[in-house]
């Protein structure tokens, strides 16, 4: 897989985002809110800047995960807790889980380059990074690091949805690409993605049709797209980039990766995970 500064980017920051998956605060603050489980929690918090969204909308941006998964959580969530109270408990503890775990050192600096990275997103078609760019700062330094590396990572996302749909893959074709490329395995995902046996062995036979897939794995042209929507997702995550110069880029990964390397280190994000983030 290439080391574009885009993927670089990626690796370097994603674990800060991703915090907000398995912190113990996270949790907390959405069953303080009325929501019910960690999977209502984690749509609510997810799509909350979004407004009360339905099932299917969600499903469509979400992309990876089962249509049965996401209707048992949504409209529901809504009813226990308004999306501005679910957004207002997320943001709350991923600052705390955030100060739990990094040192107190000032973190300004990466939250400014962070911010203006962010600041550079295009959000044609990427609803949900144009949803987290619209909600206000924190105050705090650190919720406002949290909320800029989460705009970037949906930005991300949903540039990686539009390669996934552009090579002709549903959402659960794209996984099982992942699966197949090695990067992460089914055990760590179909269960936090709510398909069932049946419906991952229909989508594995219409791969193996395709001849993209085989019992060994990806085959050479199923490699191949892969690599093209690898190649296709980061240069659509090029623009904060581009915004940053090199000199930038250098710089914010040389502050982040020692506070993500801690946020794993510390047990908070494990590896592996369903994201297929690793130890940066």
């Amino acid at each position: 897989m290439s080391t574009s500064p885009a993927r670089r980017l990626w690796a370097a920051v994603e674990p800060l985002h991703a915090v907000v998956y398995f912190a113990p605060e996270t949790a907390s603050a959405a069953k303080e809110a009325g929501l019910r489980g960690y999977w209502m929690g984690y749509f609510a918090g997810r799509l909350a800047p979004l407004g009360p969204i339905g099932p299917a909308a969600a499903t469509s941006m979400l992309f990876g995960f089962a249509p049965a998964m996401v209707a048992r959580a949504l409209p529901d969530a809504w009813s226990f807790a308004s999306p501005l109270e679910v957004l207002r408990a997320r943001l709350s503890a991923v600052e705390a889980a955030l100060s739990r775990v990094l040192d107190s050192a000032d973190h300004s600096e990466l939250t400014s380059l962070l911010e203006r990275a962010a600041s550079a997103c295009r959000f044609d078609g990427r609803p949900l990074a144009a949803a987290w760019s619209a909600v206000p700062r924190p105050p705090g330094v650190l919720g406002r690091l949290w909320l800029a590396a989460t705009v970037l990572r949906e930005h991300r996302g949903d540039g990686h949805v539009l390669a996934a749909v552009h090579a002709g893959l549903t959402g659960l074709e794209t996984t099982l690409t992942h699966i197949g490329d090695g990067v992460i395995a089914r055990e760590d995902v179909q269960p936090h993605r709510g398909w069932s046996d049946a419906e991952w062995t229909r989508a594995v036979e219409g791969l193996r049709t395709r001849g993209l897939l085989d019992t060994a794995g990806l085959t050479s042209s199923g490699a191949a797209m892969r690599r093209r929507i690898e190649e296709d997702t980061d240069r659509l995550a090029a623009e904060p980039v581009e915004a940053l110069g090199s000199a930038g880029v250098a710089r914010l990964l040389e502050l982040a990766v020692p506070l993500s390397r801690a946020v794993v280190d510390a047990g908070v994000v494990p590896v592996p995970n369903p994201m297929g983030v690793s130890r940066p």
